[in-house]
Order: structure tokens, then C-alpha cells, then sequence
């Protein structure tokens, strides 16, 4: 069963995930729930537990950090991926902050089943600055690859979480822009890796995937003349019903992209980093997108870059983020 797990750092946007977890998922019958609460977004509906034990924090708190989180994935995607989905949420005896989250598709009939570890003395400061259960969310909205190409999973909620919380206006650009000027080139090959597909380093799995979205998001707009991007690719896939409960091949997906776009861009660029080292120029990218920034400074925007155009149409508020249905 494949399953994509991330425990989080205290750094942000610096996701670290084995590839596989040390326990399964918990079945009904093992973990005793104190309350059970529903977020619909139309027919979709998440279910979200919380397990038996003490927080600090109380529920309605949680439930709105979950609530804003769930928006800004279905606000990208433009629904919330999958039809049943189910959040549990387990506290942590003496613990604090988001601990770990790992998500698997297909779970006693929900398409997609996360559980998430909080530490019982989680602070409203800590989650608020959780990122865990957005890029946990985004893993229901990508059909389940084969081990080889992990790295798309895990690189797409990277990229994905983000922008994601701009559109709704949880994060400012700014700092997105600034996560990622210092997190992509974590991303880029070292000396003896290989392609996307061969080399499973975490800085590959995770800021390598997160990368190749980068650079796909950008030349599907420049080829698109800023008309399309990795976003259109992305809700088409999901339309097709490519979501975590689906096992398909990361060409089928790619595919279903390619159309969305009228490009090739997808494709093309799999087949050349997949089994391949390619590095990208990122401080020339940077300069394109009018991103300036100094170690220790505030990311500056440049208005007159080339692709300037491009950074706002990918990390923006948007003006109706979607919301779940009021509760009757």
C-alpha cells in the first residue's frame, strides 16, 4: 500500500519523510475518538477525529487551523480532491507542535485517510505556522505512482502547499518567494546523482520534485503566454480522476496535463530529468522572475523582470477562496 509521511522540522517548508512508515494506519476499532466533525465543500466532505487524549488547545481552534488548510487545497484544485476523506487527528502526550503526518489512499472506505500527530501542549503561534496538514491534504489530489516516481508525490505538495495558502491569503507571497529562493536548490542534483526517477535522496525526493514543478509552472506559462500553468495541469488530472485512490503511471498523468495546457511541457521535461542530473539556473530564474534577495534580508520584488507577470500569476490571492458549506 503506498503512503506518503512527513515529519515536519522546525525550519519551514523543509518537509522530512521516510518512504515508508514505521506503523500502519489505525484501524476503527484501535483508536478510541472523542469527537467526530464534518467539513463539506458541495457533495465533498471531509471527516475530521479527534483521537481521546488532552490538548491544550481548544477544539474549535484545531478545527479552524484544519478548516483553512482544507480551503486552500480545494481553492487550488477548485473542489476538494476526493469525495470521502477522512483527518484524524491524534494528540501526543507531552508534546508540542504538528509531530508528523502521513497519508494513504483507500482507507475503510474513505479515498483518502490522514492522520495527523499534535503534541498535547501544541501553541496557537505553532499552528499557525504549521504547513504539515495543507501538504498532507495535497497528497489526495495525485493518483499513487510506483516508488520510482515518489519524488513527484512528494514534490508536488511542496510546491503545491505554498501557493495554496497565498491564494487564500493564509501567507504572503513574499515569504513563499523567500521558502523557495532557499529551499530549491536543495533540490538540484549532486555530484553521482542521477535522474528524478534513480536518485531518492531526500533533497531530491522532496525539493528536486518540488523543483521540476517550479520549472514546469513557468515554462507551461511562458509557452502559454501566462494564459495556463501547472494549476490547470493539476485540476485537470484531478477531473480525470487521477487522486491518491487511483494507482496509475506518472506518464498517464502527465498526459492528462499536457492537453489541460495544449502544451508538451510535462512530458518533455520527465523524459529529460527522469533518468538524468539537470541542473536548473536558479539565480538566473530568480532574476527573471524579479526575485531579488540578499542571505539575511527581505525578498524584493523586481517589476520591470520578464517574468514578473509569471511570479504574480502563481503566488496570488485570489479573490472568492473556497470555503466549506455552513454547518446546518
Amino acid at each position: 500500500m503506498a503512503l506518503r509521511c512527513c515529519f515536519p522540522l522546525l525550519l519551514v517548508l523543509v518537509p522530512v519523510c521516510p518512504a515508508l512508515a514505521q506503523d500502519g494506519p489505525p484501524g476503527p476499532s484501535h483508536v478510541e475518538i472523542a469527537s467526530t466533525h464534518e467539513l463539506r465543500f458541495g457533495t465533498n466532505v471531509l471527516q475530521v477525529d479527534f483521537a481521546a487524549g488532552d490538548l491544550d488547545l481548544h477544539t474549535d481552534t484545531i478545527m479552524a487551523h484544519v478548516q483553512a488548510a482544507a480551503s486552500a487545497v480545494a481553492t487550488y484544485y477548485g473542489r476538494l480532491p476526493v469525495a470521502r476523506a477522512r483527518l484524524l487527528l491524534v494528540p501526543v502526550a507531552g508534546r508540542s507542535g504538528i509531530m508528523q503526518g502521513t497519508t494513504w489512499p483507500g482507507m475503510n472506505g474513505y479515498q483518502g485517510f490522514t492522520r495527523i500527530r499534535i503534541g498535547q501542549h501544541t501553541t496557537t503561534s505553532e499552528l499557525a505556522e504549521d504547513w504539515t496538514t495543507t501538504h498532507e491534504l495535497v497528497h489526495m489530489a495525485f493518483p499513487t505512482l510506483p516508488d520510482d516516481q515518489h519524488w513527484m508525490e512528494e514534490g508536488l505538495a511542496t510546491y503545491v502547499e505554498p501557493i495554496a495558502r497565498v491564494q487564500t491569503g493564509e501567507l504572503e507571497a513574499r515569504q513563499v518567494w523567500r521558502d523557495m529562493v532557499y529551499g530549491m536548490r536543495k533540490g538540484e542534483p549532486a555530484d553521482g546523482d542521477s535522474g528524478l526517477d534513480r536518485t531518492h535522496t531526500w533533497g531530491r525526493t522532496y525539493w528536486g520534485g518540488a523543483l521540476f514543478c517550479l520549472v514546469a509552472d513557468v515554462t507551461i506559462r511562458r509557452e502559454t503566454q501566462n494564459h495556463k500553468g501547472l494549476q490547470d495541469a493539476l485540476r485537470a488530472i484531478v477531473a480525470q480522476g487521477g487522486t491518491i485512490d487511483h494507482e496509475w503511471p506518472l506518464d498517464q498523468a502527465l498526459a492528462i496535463g499536457d492537453r489541460a495546457t495544449g502544451t508538451h511541457v510535462l512530458t518533455r521535461l520527465y523524459a529529460e530529468w527522469k533518468d538524468k542530473a539537470v541542473p536548473v539556473d536558479l539565480p538566473k530564474l530568480w532574476d527573471d522572475l524579479g526575485i531579488h534577495w540578499t542571505a539575511g534580508g527581505p525578498i524584493e520584488f523586481v517589476a520591470s523582470a520578464p517574468l514578473a507577470s509569471i511570479r504574480e500569476a502563481i503566488a496570488s490571492p485570489v479573490p472568492r477562496p473556497l470555503k466549506p458549506d455552513p454547518i446546518r
